[in-house]
């Protein structure tokens, strides 16, 4: 799906037009190569440029006064509390209703916009109901706050809406749903502006073909899901999008959530969740903005694949910091899990660029194949570092491939279980373990429990005869005195791994203990060159241990 232009501003516009056209602009244009092709990919957003653009000599006035309401369009019915728009326009709806309703039912062709300018409506079956229209722009004047309240006998929601529905302007909107949901959309949903505050006892917003989140300031409050697509139907539909704006979610089950895919190009996410934090049954995917998910159930999910190539990810999860079935994809951006049970898992983990950090209590990155056992070498699992920067540490093992490992380039610095050692260690894999490139350090009671390589780049082994304690400094010298590395790690380890092109297979280093680290901070407790500290202690040759 093409992602919203930048819209042109008429010189002909309003004061109060040219703020609704500039609401989404510049955030949306920000996404990377991933989220741009997940975004096209899709359907397309219904909403353009020309739907927030008006005369205002055109617009139809109509106050709400209580249990009734007067207007001098002929489009506009008045029945009891029930003020239906029967006809594309735009209308300006001022005043409130109690135990009302504002319904939409144009079954002809064109825009019904409907500007809220200091509204309070509350109905027991729903405050704005659109049964039939092509399209409908709800307005949030400036300067105004705006209240929708359903009653306990709604079905859909206190904004309930049969067509495509778009949410725009810089006043603000107050949603209440007392039965499901607080706004419920059966076709696409794309909200643009305002400052938007949404309590549901199930879904906040819901937009079935849709929903794209492009400007504005979204506040859900979900006893389900806080923003949710759920086409089932369709390929191209069922995704959630955030493209701009600010979103911030507190829900019982899932934050944001796709039946398709859920698209990250921009805008700012905190999500606070029983469930899932970001959600996709496709695709799970964050090019650009910032997200912050503290779940109990995964960080970030996916049924299949799961791609971050730009953005500041911070996850804090009570299982998986990042999840996906199939393959995990890091090419950029920044991922930093702080908190999980496993930090990273898919059935494949690629890492080709940006920077990782994942802090878990069993295994940091974990590449697992549910139809092999845990012991068995799986030909699908995989654990791939081509480029960026890992810094990993398990409460198990650092990096665990059910499969192969192989590392290849970039910068990985992983620590694995500080209390136990045989099977578990900073790296571990079923299958080979390669290093053929990059700067890897590993450490642990076990730094290794793989075969280490006997051609590709060069590594060296240490063991020490005991457990050394946590910010032990650990310096890598030639025998002639020049320091390749220092490194300080934060948990208790006996075993240590190095690998970089500064090291020659067969050649004879020097190992020292103390001092105090230097050089060049790569993460981690890793620095490389710097000036000679600490006391040797031992020697090691490279390739052997």
């Amino acid at each position: 799906m093409p992602r919203i232009p930048r819209l042109a501003v008429p010189a002909a516009l309003t004061a109060t037009a040219l703020a609704v056209a500039m609401a989404p602009a510049s955030p949306a244009l920000a996404a990377g190569p991933a989220g741009a092709a997940a975004l096209a990919a899709n359907q397309a957003s219904h909403l353009s440029a020309a739907d927030l653009t008006w005369n205002e000599a055109d617009v139809a006035a109509v106050t709400l006064t209580g249990t009734s309401a007067t207007t001098t369009s002929s489009n506009v019915t008045v029945s009891g509390s029930t003020v239906t728009v029967n006809a594309a326009g735009t209308y300006r709806f001022t005043g409130s209703l109690t135990s009302g309703q504002i319904v939409v039912n144009s079954t002809g062709t064109g825009i019904v916009r409907l500007i809220l300018n200091g509204v309070t409506v509350t109905g027991s079956t729903g405050a704005i109901n659109v049964v039939a229209a092509d399209e409908v722009l709800i307005h949030l004047q400036a300067g105004t706050t705006n209240r929708l309240t359903d009653g306990t006998a709604s079905v859909d929601g206190a904004i309930a809406s049969a067509a495509d529905l778009s949410i725009a302007g810089t006043g603000s909107l107050v949603v209440t749903g007392n039965a499901n949901d607080g706004i419920n959309v059966k076709d696409g949903l794309v909200i643009a502006g305002g400052t938007i505050t949404v309590t549901a006892p199930d879904d906040a917003v819901r937009g079935q073909d849709y929903v794209i989140v492009s400007g504005g300031s979204i506040t859900a409050t979900a006893g389900g899901d806080g923003l949710k697509s759920d086409n089932e139907e369709d390929s191209t539909r069922g995704y959630v999008a955030v493209t701009g704006g600010t979103v911030n979610v507190k829900a019982t089950d899932d934050g944001l959530t796709g039946q398709t895919d859920a698209i990250v190009t921009g805008g700012s996410i905190t999500a606070t969740t029983t469930g899932k934090g970001i959600k996709a049954g496709v695709l799970t995917v964050i090019s650009d903005g910032t997200v912050n998910v503290t779940a109990t159930d995964d960080g970030l999910h996916s049924d299949a694949n799961l791609t971050v190539d730009g953005g500041t990810t911070t996850v804090s999860s009570g299982d998986d910091g990042v999840h996906a079935e199939t393959d995990v994809r890091i090419a950029g951006g920044t991922v930093n899990v702080t908190k999980s049970y496993e930090g990273v898992e898919g059935l494949k983990v690629y890492v080709t660029g940006g920077s990782v950090s994942a802090t878990s209590t069993d295994d940091a990155f974990n590449a697992s194949d549910p139809n092999y056992g845990e012991m068995q070498n799986s030909p699908n699992a995989l654990i791939s570092v081509t480029g960026g920067t890992v810094v990993a540490s398990g409460g198990t093992d650092g990096l665990d491939s059910n499969g192969a490992l192989t590392l290849a380039g970039g910068t990985v610095v992983v620590t694995g279980s500080a209390t136990r050692g045989g099977g578990e260690g900073g790296l571990d894999s079923n299958g080979a373990l390669t290093i053929t490139g990059g700067t890897v350090i590993s450490s642990g009671i076990s730094a290794t429990t793989s075969t280490l390589p006997s051609s590709g780049q060069g590594w060296v082994s240490i063991t020490f005869s005991a457990n050394q304690a946590a910010g032990t400094v650990v310096h890598l010298a030639t025998t002639s005195g020049t320091q390749i590395a220092s490194y300080q790690p934060t948990k208790a380890f006996r075993g240590v791994v190095f690998s970089s092109s500064q090291i020659t297979r067969g050649t004879t280093y020097a190992v020292r203990t103390g001092g105090t680290v230097s050089g060049t901070a790569v993460g981690g407790g890793l620095y490389l060159g710097g000036s000679l500290s600490g006391t040797q202690v031992s020697t090691v040759v490279a390739g052997t241990r």
